[in-house]
């Protein structure tokens, strides 16, 4: 990775600065290469008015833009598109004719919707805690293990400043970190969806020797070598997504807590944790205490393998008890 005098001098503001900088310049540059408005065909196959055709724009149209030909429910309500069957950001431009529909938080089936919830959820902790030190300690933030909502919590590993190897975050700490995420949510920032070349990825991140490494991951899993940027706000990651429209979708929302995992390379690998309901499914506070007790417990692949036995189980029980009913 790259390690110049002039790249370390950087403060925390200016690598925000540059990377959303050059993500802009990206993006404007790949809409050049589209000099004149060329027109793509979009089929809703979703309820009501299935069928319906929509003339867009190829490369500026997103999902988000087909909604509103449809209602404000489907604008207000859509969490994903699903374009020619594959999962799609709302504010994702779409590049070609296709055929498309909307999922929500209450489809019958929500599994891409919560994941897609979950890691916007731990992009906004992750940026939240990029923040939370200013320049007085570094932070480096590492990545967002893919867990689904039934592990508890939603996660991202960071490396903290060598000098806070033994701080211990107090309640009145995930307190403040909470308060700096309710003020992202409360923006409702929409999350941007960019494909760059593996060298643009490697500019924006050149300070972060892990996103680095998972650049070079990603690039060398298509023929491209392409990889999938998002952005809220100034905050920039590397992604896959898909991610939820904006962070307004976030409504009860509490980063829960700290767990420190292993030593790499005599580095401390810390676990931060939270969980969150969206504003279409808010808790009573009863089940709201609840979820947060158990948020706080270390989530690992594991531990989620062990809980999604048990629901598997209780569910089998369930519905043992309706067949001899």
């Amino acid at each position: 990775f790259i390690s110049t005098p002039a790249v370390s001098r950087l403060t925390s503001d200016e690598v925000v600065l540059m990377r959303n900088e050059l993500f802009t310049k990206e993006k404007e540059r790949q809409l050049s290469l589209y000099p004149r408005i060329e027109k793509i065909e979009v089929k809703y196959t979703g309820k009501p008015h299935p069928g319906s055709v929509f003339v867009m724009n190829k490369a500026l149209s997103t999902p988000y833009n087909c909604a509103m030909h449809l209602s404000e429910w489907h604008c207000k309500k859509s969490v994903l598109a699903l374009v020619d069957g594959e999962v799609w950001d709302m504010y994702r431009p779409l590049t070609k004719s296709c055929e498309i529909q909307f999922l929500t938080f209450k489809d019958e089936d929500p599994e891409e919707v919560n994941k897609a919830y979950w890691r916007s959820c731990a992009m906004i902790m992750a940026c939240v805690l990029k923040r939370a030190f200013k320049d007085e300690y570094s932070v480096n933030l590492i990545k967002s293990p893919e867990l689904p909502v039934i592990s508890g919590a939603f996660c991202y590993d960071v490396i903290l400043d060598h000098r806070l190897n033994d701080w211990k975050p107090t309640n009145d700490s995930f307190r403040s970190l909470t308060r700096d995420a309710t003020k992202l949510i409360q923006k409702d920032l929409p999350f941007e969806t960019l494909l760059v070349e593996a060298k643009v990825a490697r500019e924006m991140f050149q300070h972060n020797r892990y996103k680095m490494e998972m650049i070079e991951q990603k690039a060398s899993k298509n023929m491209e070598g392409i990889v999938t940027l998002h952005r809220f706000g100034d905050f920039v990651d590397v992604s896959e997504g898909p991610h939820i429209p904006r962070t307004g979708f976030c409504f009860q929302y509490e980063i829960t807590a700290a767990h420190n995992l292993q030593t790499n390379q005599s580095e401390l690998i810390r676990r931060f944790q939270g969980v969150s309901l969206p504003v279409h499914l808010k808790a009573h506070h009863t089940v709201w205490h609840k979820l947060l007790e158990r948020s706080k417990r270390l989530v690992t692949a594991e531990k989620y393998l062990e809980a999604a036995a048990e629901c598997h189980e209780a569910k089998d029980g369930t519905e043992e008890g309706k067949t001899v009913s």
